[in-house]
């Protein structure tokens, strides 16, 4: 599987790596013998050092005492209470996420120290430069690169969102540590603190006891960005504008950003009845309010740093007039919780709260905390950020944090009451909240009187603080236009939170911020006038590193996706066109319907009436095309369809789309926000994959639909294609090549219509949907199916490993841009021969039948699967908002490929990622093409990367666990017999695959990656062991939650150990 190495294996050397393990688990032995006492740390030692043993026998070939020492360790975890098992589960996890942990640092540190980074930007402009491009080719290439990151909240990720946030805080006092500043009593502290925090860990329920709704999803894909990306975006591009004006003489353009970043979260409904038209409106205004939350941050620092007096003519006279528009001192102090009252004088006698009764959920907490969750850590409120901004004398600051923070201190108890999502009195008494949305006059009386108060208090402490603007002796032009721009975006973000409250909202609109450009315009206009003055150096500090964050994330970190099963629209049609009296929609044929779109597309009339009567789902079809009207292309990306498959699943979005947009704008009286979502298709299942070029070529030849594209597009289709299900319909061989064909497809199909093509690849984390190292994968792309252009899901667990960390979140944006140019000037190699394409044709012919034989057509196969894997108890993880399954039905088929390809790494056999591999390279090797074979991976970058992948899975199966697995669980004789054959179709799996790669072991090409899976084994096995013991016993005695409690511990463990899950 997918391993958080895998990308930058050869950059790891083993030197310190052992030391961290060794300190990291010394710390937790010594936490464990004051939380369980000597004896059974010992026995966990005991336990360790059995499996350890048998780990080195196995790499030594000495097979039989291995075995032996294998099941005296299995008979002793038989042995153990359950108390005691779960003592040794919770042990074990807890040190294989903390080797993760310091493998993490490791990398971190070695590439900090490594003069010249393999695929950075210096080194890969430099290879580019000296492969003949030119410096303006590599210049424009790289402004024009558009790259596109979806983070979407797949159900992969097993670890608490309290326990990623510990993990984080171990690695940053590892970090630390490195320092070589520190004198011996730092040390020691330091030493305390990692030991607080493992013990922290250790006394923190590992586990989820509620699902988590889709807007939770949504706040850790928020949450990501403000630990991580935030700080790591400005790095990244500097690192790139450096090597571009070290290579071509010219940085980055500062608004140029080569990578953005889009989200699912809150907007992929696909099988999920929990995403509603709701959620996804409610999610796109908390991702709005979060980027204006993190620009107000960024602005008040700014105003501390910029204190200069000396400016240009034109920001002079912004200064000025923004002073000018203040006719009072009272005005100048108003913050956005005085905008109410202004309205109220406007509107004599309107009934408008002056504060909502509830603020975003849990805005007001760190977004790392989780609520409600029994026996988690809690984490201390975070107070929301001031509400007034402290205006700041024309003197230096003497101590800025202090003043900062004693202002904040005083202001507390004005603040306190806004906590929790709720408004409390200001005496503290507590009172039972309204309905959201509802007031009694009473309560507004309430409310205007602790505002009022409020606000003279404020008013007062802030004039005491600061003269008026007659008696000032100067003034920081800076600080006036900054100041007001954080004024705006103040009242922009109280302006978010009426509507997430449903609540009237009357702010005009230049109060506040709705385009990027808006806010960018007095940011630039601030750089400039430092370039002008001979200020420089500091334009290019943290002034230049915010315009390049509102470049990058604009005004709502990340556009979000909406995702929907091509089924789901066709009921909305059929339920429109029977209310018309026009037929049943699905019941027409291809051309048919396409007539029938095109003739409504055309027309200028809404199609859905007003009074229309519908069934929930399909009002829940057409609310969702509502919010997207309302809300628009400036929060919201593409459309997807899911199980897409013919060019009216297209055009059926397009038409429901265009009539909401029109009813939105008939009722707003002007046009709707920004402009109409792209309608990606998503190409999912082989045969889908099959004809993805044709559906592109119909729709690019109906005349509507390319004007359209042209027109509103830029003359730019995107396809997305789906790695997880095309895996699970054929098997992991057959579908790389079907993706690789259907890709070349597509792009023929575009390029002969003279239209552009993005392709969105819906990548998994694990190999067996389609995850693997981002450099790998991209190189491996066909030729032309890269012309800077790139977008891709990041998924679950992977969104942490690569993103969760600043230095690596930077590490693998570079690896993105140099992966794209390489791709799209330097794009790799053709099949050098038709006959190459015709063995994989037969490759994957064979692979195919193979892979459906056993999956599809063995009547065992799914009793076997429910047997020998932990399949039917991975819904207990509570991990993702979504069902398992997309259909209530029990068989592979409607089973989603995450809980599919999470059972089968679980048992360690992984199988998804490599059935049906070794049966197609036999068949043809044994037809006499091995010598094909073997230049076919030396010289076509696709087939070795698939190749390499296939090998790096066999590198984590493990044949005697699965073998554990089935010799306990399984129950039936012929059943045991199809788990025999199926490692004996894995060892041939191995044995071809080194054939065509000419290596003599597993892993030969990524010995660092070797090394870190067998340092885990000691620690992995033994957790597998246990959970064989622990099915067993959960199975006749399926009602004792400590037994299924047990059993999640492990396979957190196991995830932990094979670092992915599905």
């Amino acid at each position: 599987m997918t391993d958080t190495t895998d990308d930058i294996a050869e950059e790891i050397s083993f030197q310190g790596f052992d030391d961290y393990c060794k300190l990291l688990k010394n710390l937790l032995n010594d936490v464990l013998q004051r939380e369980v006492g000597t004896d059974f740390v010992e026995k966990l030692e005991r336990n360790r050092t059995l499996a350890q043993s048998a780990c080195n026998l196995r790499l030594a070939g000495i097979e039989d005492t291995a075995e032996l020492l294998e099941k005296q360790l299995a008979s002793e975890i038989s042995k153990m209470t359950l108390e005691e098992a779960l003592t040794l589960a919770r042990a074990f996890s807890h040190y294989l996420n903390l080797m993760g942990i310091a493998e993490t640092h490791h990398r971190v540190r070695k590439t900090r120290d490594l003069a010249h980074l393999s695929k950075s930007c210096d080194e890969v402009f430099n290879q580019l430069l000296q492969g003949g491009t030119s410096a303006d080719e590599l210049y424009d290439s790289v402004c024009k690169q558009e790259v596109e990151i979806v983070l979407t909240a797949h159900p992969t990720q097993i670890n608490r969102r309290t326990l990623q946030y510990k993990h984080v805080r171990i690695a940053h006092l590892l970090d630390y540590n490195d320092r070589p500043d520190l004198t011996q009593e730092d040390r020691e502290m330091l030493i305390e603190d990692l030991v607080r925090e493992i013990t922290s860990i250790w006394q923190t329920d590992e586990l989820r006891r509620h699902k988590p709704t889709p807007a939770d999803e949504a706040r850790s894909g928020l949450h990501i960005v403000e630990q991580s990306l935030w700080k790591a975006v400005p790095h990244y591009l500097r690192r790139v504008s450096t090597a571009l004006k070290k290579h071509t003489g010219k940085p980055l353009p500062l608004t140029c950003t080569p990578i953005k970043f889009g989200s699912w979260m809150g907007g992929d409904r696909d099988g999920n009845p929990n995403v509603t038209a709701k959620v996804t409106r409610d999610v796109s205004l908390l991702s709005r309010w979060m980027a204006i939350d993190l620009y107000i941050r960024e602005a008040d620092s700014l105003r501390f740093e910029l204190s200069m007096s000396r400016c240009s003519d034109k920001l002079s006279r912004e200064a000025h007039d923004i002073l000018e528009q203040e006719t009072s001192p009272e005005d100048r102090h108003e913050g956005w919780n005085q905008l109410m009252s202004r309205n109220q004088t406007k509107h004599h006698g309107q009934q408008t709260p002056s504060l909502p009764t509830q603020l975003p959920a849990t805005a007001d907490l760190p977004s790392c905390t989780e609520c409600g969750n029994n026996g988690g850590s809690q984490y201390p409120k975070l107070q929301l950020p001031g509400t007034d901004y402290l205006p700041l004398n024309c003197q230096d600051v003497q101590d800025s944090s202090n003043s900062e923070s004693s202002f904040q201190d005083s202001s507390h108890d004005c603040c306190k009451s806004i906590t929790n999502g709720s408004i409390a009195n200001s005496d503290s008494h507590q009172s039972a909240p309204s309905p959201r949305g509802s007031f009694t006059s009473s309560q507004l009386l309430a409310q205007r009187k602790l505002l009022a108060e409020s606000k003279i208090v404020r008013s007062s402490f802030q004039k005491l603080l600061e003269p008026s603007l007659p008696q000032r002796p100067g003034i920081a032009p800076y600080r006036i236009v900054l100041g007001h721009v954080k004024d705006k975006l103040m009242k922009t973000r109280r302006r978010l939170e009426l509507l997430l409250e449903d609540l009237p909202c009357e702010y005009e609109p230049w109060d506040y911020y709705e385009t990027t450009d808006q806010l960018l315009e007095p940011l630039l206009l601030c750089y400039e006038s430092l370039q002008s003055c001979g200020a420089g150096v500091l334009a290019d500090g943290r002034l230049a590193d915010l315009i390049r964050r509102v470049a990058t994330f604009g005004m709502v970190l990340m556009k979000l996706d909406l995702r929907q099963e091509s089924g789901r629209h066709s009921e909305a049609l059929d339920a429109i066109t029977k209310y018309l009296d026009m037929g049943t929609y699905s019941e027409w044929d291809e051309e048919k319907k396409l007539e029938f779109l095109t003739r409504e597309l055309k027309s200028k009339r809404p199609l859905v009436p007003s009074t229309i009567q519908v069934t929930p789902d399909v009002k829940e079809v057409l609310d969702t095309f509502r919010v997207a009207a309302e809300l628009g292309s400036d929060s919201l990306g593409a459309y997807v369809i899911s199980m897409a498959s013919n060019a009216s699943d297209v055009l059926a979005v397009e038409l429901l789309q265009k009539d909401a947009r029109l009813a939105v704008s008939g009722e707003l009286g002007k046009p709707c926000p920004g402009g109409t979502l792209r309608v990606v298709p998503l190409f999912e299942t082989v045969k889908d994959l099959r004809g993805a070029g044709l559906v592109i070529r119909k729709l690019l030849s109906i005349d509507w639909y390319s004007e359209h594209i042209i027109k509103n597009h830029s003359g730019h289709q995107e396809v997305m294609v789906g790695y997880s299900d095309s895996g699970k319909d054929a098997g992991r061989f057959t579908a790389a090549w079907e993706l690789y064909k259907a890709q070349e497809d597509v792009v023929a199909a575009c390029k002969d219509n003279k239209i552009k093509v993005t392709l969105f690849h819906g990548r998994g984390g694990s190999i067996g949907r389609g995850g693997g190292p981002t450099y790998l994968a991209i190189q491996s792309q066909p030729p032309g199916s890269v012309m800077g252009t790139l977008r891709s899901t990041e998924q679950g667990e992977m969104v942490q490993a690569k993103f969760g960390l600043p230095h690596t979140a930077v590490r693998q944006l570079e690896i993105y841009t140099t992966a794209v140019l390489l791709a799209t000037l330097k794009p790799p190699e053709r099949p050098r021969e038709e006959k190459w394409r015709n063995l994989m044709d037969e490759i994957s012919k064979i692979s195919c039948q193979s892979y459906r034989s056993t999956v599809y057509e063995n009547p065992e196969f799914l009793a076997y699967f429910h047997e020998a894997t932990p399949q039917a108890e991975l819904g207990f993880l509570n991990i993702g908002s979504r069902p398992t399954r997309r259909k209530s039905s029990t068989g592979i088929g409607h089973l989603r490929a995450i809980p599919w390809v999470f059972a089968w790494t679980q048992t360690r056999f992984v199988l998804p990622a490599w059935l049906g591999v070794g049966a197609g390279l036999k068949g043809v090797c044994e037809e006499g093409h091995t010598q094909d074979l073997k230049a076919m991976y030396k010289e076509w970058p696709f087939f070795q990367s698939t190749i390499d992948l296939i090998e790096m899975v066999l590198g984590k199966a493990d044949v005697p666990i699965a073998k554990h697995y089935d010799e306990v669980l399984v129950s039936n004789k012929s059943r045991r017999e199809l788990g025999a054959a199926l490692r004996r179709e894995l060892l041939t799996t191995e044995k071809f695959v080194l054939v065509v790669s000419g290596h003599e072991r597993l892993s030969e090409n990524n010995r660092s990656l070797r090394r870190l899976i067998e340092s885990r084994l000691p620690y992995l096995n033994p957790i597998n062991m246990l959970q064989v013991e622990i099915l067993k016993r959960l199975r006749s005695d399926d009602d004792n939650h400590k037994l299924r409690d047990a059993l999640l511990i492990t396979i957190n463990g196991i995830a932990a150990g094979m670092r992915n899950t599905g």
